[in-house]
């Protein structure tokens, strides 16, 4: 999709921010370095602090039957072909 057809799928809106000049050009040598703009580089970064921040705080609710055995798989020791494949694998440090 071209970015003309997002921005009429997705109306944009301007947000103005005030920077020192040694945080804006962190941001810009940041922004090079991904190979994106300021603009993009930042909403990029905001976006994903906003999602960590909203899914920091996510509450699941469980009846107590569920919360029980939630427990008692979390205190089996681990197992299974996944678990052992990964005790097989290479240790990045142990080379």
């Amino acid at each position: 999709m071209s970015p003309i057809a997002s921005n009429v799928l997705h109306p944009t809106c301007a947000v103005n921010l005030r920077v020192r000049d040694d945080v804006r050009a962190l941001i810009d040598r940041a922004a090079k370095s991904h190979g994106k703009s300021r603009s993009e580089f930042m909403i990029d970064a905001a976006r994903r602090a906003a999602e960590d921040a909203l899914l920091d705080q996510t509450l699941v609710r469980v009846d107590p039957a569920a919360y029980a055995h939630f427990l008692d798989v979390l205190d089996q020791p681990p197992s299974g072909a996944g678990f052992e494949r990964l005790m097989a694998a290479a240790k990045p440090w142990a080379r």
